[in-house]
């Protein structure tokens, strides 16, 4: 008998998943690959392309054929405060300033409990799932409480413990709060989906000595920092700008992820470019509270990477990542021009730039071999997405949440045919529904 090319001969993976259109958003590809698929097995991507060559690649002991759906890398979300989605809607007509310190600031102070903490992030978690975000990232009290959230619920986080010189619920001081985020640390250093970072409000509400703890900390376990910087005009009218801070301090480096950013001048932007510095985009946040519009059209020109966040819900109100990339795409162009910032750029600054401000680029943000399998599929049968010419164009402009239809983290299906598998909708609805009467005894005198 004739021998047999074992080389020709199909391997064996854990599932094969096609779609009537694939992005990947790798350099490898075409924009879009027209019945496309992606191959993976313990996590991790074998191979994505057309469907036809990964069918006669590989035997798949789970075949799944989305149809009419457009698969894409998950949605990374680069800034946010999961448990916030519990004061959605609060404070609507103010101002950042006005709306920390006489609404949200007296809430936290009277609410803040291990309860609202699990019950906001549980919300979160769920409302970003069901709108595509497989990954985001959290700066919030009792991080420890969220992290024990996003494990039961299978997803991937970058998790800021908050550090704050006045006391609050989690920490008596600065100090307590790196301590008990440094235990954190370490308890979280093998787990796999969730990393450890650091998460100093501002310079505003921080002194210069805290500031250059947290930078010596860093440094020494090479951590990242996300902090809120230049985030609206206030913030930078004393005499020492918070960037100039920063860089006296040592912390404008590749670790650093500066939030919001709407107050530059030319020459900071020049030195943030140099020194490496990743900044993370809230549109909707920045337009909410008035805080001013981020200079994304200049900061990539420069070539500053720039992702996408939602901020908290309190201050959105949605964490809906497909909108906030519409919003990214049309401020800028209502800036700069209809050129400014395309559909795929801002497909990118969603997931691939993302990644990167989160230091997870070479893991997850874009759909190849030897990254984890973290992907959405779009249900591109909807109205809104009909007649498909350009799914690129038509996800960032078109779609709406309700459109995101499945969610894989790590290969795990976390959301099938529009069901949370990993989360009780229905549990979570019971007890974020608690909590209107409970904050509506102390919102009266602050809305």
């Amino acid at each position: 008998m004739p021998q047999t090319d074992q080389s020709k001969q199909p391997q064996t993976c854990e599932s094969l998943i096609t779609a009537d259109h694939l992005i990947t958003l790798d350099d490898q590809h075409p924009d879009v690959i027209e019945q496309g698929a992606v191959a993976f097995s313990a996590g991790q991507i074998l191979a994505a392309g057309p469907a036809a060559k990964l069918r006669t690649q590989y035997r798949a002991a789970q075949q799944i054929d989305l149809g009419q759906h457009i698969l894409l890398p998950g949605l990374v979300n680069t800034h946010g405060h999961a448990a916030m989605t519990l004061m959605r809607g609060l404070g609507d007509g103010n101002d950042l300033q006005a709306w920390l310190e006489d609404v949200i600031w007296p809430l936290e102070r009277d609410h803040m409990s291990h309860d609202f903490v699990r019950d906001g992030t549980d919300l979160a978690l769920a409302e970003m799932l069901r709108s595509g975000t497989t990954c985001f990232s959290d700066m919030y009290f009792m991080p420890q409480i969220a992290a024990q959230r996003v494990q039961a619920a299978g997803m991937r986080a970058q998790l800021a413990f908050p550090v704050i010189d006045v006391p609050n619920a989690w920490s008596a001081n600065a100090e307590a709060g790196m301590s008990q985020g440094l235990e954190l640390y370490d308890s979280m250093r093998h787990e796999p989906l969730i990393n450890i970072a650091f998460g100093p409000h501002s310079t505003y509400t921080l002194s210069r000595d805290t500031l250059t703890k947290v930078c010596t900390f860093a440094d020494e376990i090479d951590a990242r920092i996300e902090i809120h910087l230049h985030e609206n005009a206030a913030e930078v009218t004393n005499n020492t700008r918070p960037i100039a801070l920063l860089q006296e301090l040592g912390m404008l480096n590749p670790r650093l992820q500066a939030v919001h950013m709407t107050q530059l001048l030319d020459s900071e932007i020049e030195l943030l470019a140099q020194m490496g510095v990743h900044i993370s985009h809230c549109p909707s946040s920045n337009m909410k509270l008035a805080s001013g519009r981020c200079p994304v059209g200049q900061l990539q020109a420069a070539g500053i990477n720039v992702g996408l966040g939602t901020d908290g819900a309190a201050s959105n109100d949605a964490l809906d990542m497909l909108q906030e990339t519409r919003q990214a795409a049309l401020l800028a162009r209502l800036g700069d021009g209809a050129q400014a910032l395309t559909a795929k750029r801002a497909l990118q600054m969603a997931t691939i730039d993302g990644a990167r401000v989160l230091g997870l680029d070479q893991q997850i943000g874009s759909l190849e071999a030897g990254k984890a399998a973290d992907m959405i599929a779009v249900d591109s049968q909807a109205l809104a997405l009909q007649p498909l010419h350009d799914p690129i164009a038509q996800l960032v402009h078109c779609a709406g949440n309700y459109q995101v239809s499945d969610a894989w983290v790590a290969g795990r299906r976390l959301m099938g045919q529009g069901e949370l598998l990993t989360l009780d909708q229905a549990d979570i609805l019971t007890r974020a529904s608690s909590w209107r009467e409970r904050l509506k005894l102390t919102t009266s005198n602050t809305t």
